[in-house]
């Protein structure tokens, strides 16, 4: 999608660009780094807190500009840095970027607005160094989920609610739901979510968009405000596979403050070569049918997609359940592992911080701060729960707490995951997102890639009817298909959601409502 520009040049629709086309615009001098901005700064100004108030931006950058301009400056003067070259990304606000830039990294909370952290985290520093420009961080669900189950998705005390721009009031769905709703209409390039349990496959799936969760190890979390230390990490939420993969290429690699990259492959691969439309042709996806219920349209449209990986080559494997399935999705280890995990972490956290005006040190302190301020932190009627929190306080390391953690590595990998593969002879598993039960590569630590799948019809009854405070189900609301597999096999599927995506190009079908899509362009700019 293209809008005539200058002298009969076309100029990238900023609903859609990908960061290649933004950056060969940049290498021909067609608009500078600083115009981008410019229109990406505009386009939030528009949607954020104004018309459909998607609230998918916490803050923006008060440098953005000035560091843009740097940027061309640096191009005239002595070359591009690369593909990510000036280019403007938004980062979820639990990801680190320098205190003197100008923004807070709160995970949505008021009781760390103002906190120094010391550094960026390491995926900021890795992208900053390639030139990439932060333009603001992102809403999310407050702690990454961490406070509480019942609380609406996408809310933070300093956020507000994030809301999916495909439908008014319409669930955003999980965590990193700010940068899913910021890739749907093109408010930056591409973004960084985070994910424990689903936090990044299943916004990207709801906002029609690609998400990567990456084995955890393969890109650092330092810097990343924590939830679960066995659980968490960062990965890309993008408009395509290629803008995802290009990401993370740039964000992978071994980090001394964090042990678990120290024990990935040696060699990590260069994922942009992974971008292979036949990668499917004679692989075998086995498809966890136990897993899919309760879920009609959803069911019919990956029933139907199955025909076009067998079109692409692929042999299915239906069904290809669980070994452990019921088992699996019975234990209650993860619940314990991710409550301790969150109270350790989030002291050691705050800890390592230059400054905290608020005064905050620990998990009760957190809670004691919510109870001091719930006009902030609790607002009635749909925001005043943080029972998480509150059962996670009255957890602590012990003996219960490393067997389960040793129940979550046997339940997903040994006899979850990696038995699956092993006993159907997969390369993947596939199903949908929405319907995905996320506690496999959850408790495994294994990767996942969300992408476009469809739509729910427009005949779709809205649930409920009024929103409390959002709508769950939707006429036009999209959902992903989700490809898993062992641990660091992010390559392979990369190449098999290319494949799928480039065949049949779902994001395209359907754009988010009228209002919520911003009109300002780089045209209007220049």
């Amino acid at each position: 999608m293209t809008s005539n520009a200058f002298s009969g040049s076309t100029v990238p629709d900023l609903y859609e660009a990908s960061i290649a086309e933004l950056q060969d615009g940049l290498v021909q001098g067609l608009f500078s780094s600083v115009q981008l901005v410019e229109a990406y700064l505009s386009r939030i100004e528009e949607v954020n807190l104004k018309g459909p108030a998607l609230h998918a931006v916490i803050e923006t950058n008060p440098k953005a500009l000035t560091q843009a301009a740097a940027l061309d400056d640096e191009r005239k003067e002595k070359g591009s840095r690369g593909p990510l070259h000036g280019i403007p990304l938004l980062l979820k606000d639990n990801i680190a970027t320098l205190y003197e830039e100008g923004m807070n990294t709160t995970a949505g909370s008021y009781a760390l607005l103002g906190s120094v952290v010391p550094r960026d985290a390491f995926v900021a520093a890795k992208l900053r160094e390639a030139g990439a420009i932060f333009i603001g961080k992102t809403n999310l669900s407050e702690w990454a989920g961490a406070r509480s189950i019942p609380l609406p998705r996408g809310f933070s005390g300093r956020g507000g609610q994030t809301r999916c721009p495909y439908y008014p009031n319409a669930d955003p769905f999980a965590s990193s739901s700010g940068s899913g709703v910021a890739m749907a209409v093109g408010l930056a390039a591409g973004s960084l979510g985070t994910e424990t349990r689903a936090s990044i496959v299943a916004p990207s799936s709801r906002n029609n968009i690609v998400g990567i969760k990456p084995t955890v190890g393969l890109v650092s979390r330092s810097g990343v405000v924590p939830y679960s230390s066995n659980q968490d990490t960062p990965g890309p939420m993008c408009r395509s596979v290629t803008d995802a993969a290009l990401l993370l290429t740039f964000i992978v690699g071994p980090d001394p403050r964090d042990e678990a990259t120290l024990h990935q492959p040696g060699i990590v691969p260069d994922y942009t070569k992974a971008l292979d439309k036949h990668a499917l042709k004679g692989t075998r996806l086995g498809v966890p049918r136990s897993f899919i219920r309760n879920m009609k349209a959803i069911e019919e449209t990956f029933n139907s997609s199955l025909d076009i990986f067998r079109a692409l080559g692929a042999e299915i494997i239906d069904p290809a359940d669980f070994p452990n399935g019921e088992e699996l999705l019975a234990s209650k280890a993860e619940k314990l592992v991710m409550a301790v995990d969150f109270k350790v972490g989030i002291s050691k956290y705050i800890s390592e911080l230059v400054e905290v005006p608020t005064g905050v040190k620990t998990l009760a302190d957190l809670i004691e701060f919510n109870k001091i301020n719930p006009d902030l932190e609790l607002p009635s009627p749909f925001y005043t729960d943080q029972s998480r929190f509150i059962e996670a306080e009255g957890t602590q390391v012990d003996d219960a707490y490393f067997a389960a953690l040793a129940q979550n590595f046997d339940l997903g990998r040994t006899r979850g995951i990696d038995a699956t593969l092993a006993k159907f002879n997969l390369d993947a598993i596939i199903l949908p997102t929405d319907v995905l039960e996320p506690k496999p590569t959850a408790i495994a630590g294994y990767p996942l890639i969300s992408v476009p799948l469809g739509f729910q019809p427009d005949g779709v009854e809205v649930l409920p009817a009024t929103p409390s405070p959002l709508h769950s189900q939707a006429p036009g609301i999209p959902f992903g298909i989700a490809f898993m597999g062992t641990a660091y096999s992010e390559f392979k599927l990369i190449s098999y959601a290319y494949a799928f995506e480039q065949a049949t190009h779902v994001r395209l079908q359907r754009r988010a409502y009228n209002d919520a899509i911003p009109r300002t362009q780089l045209v209007g700019i220049m």
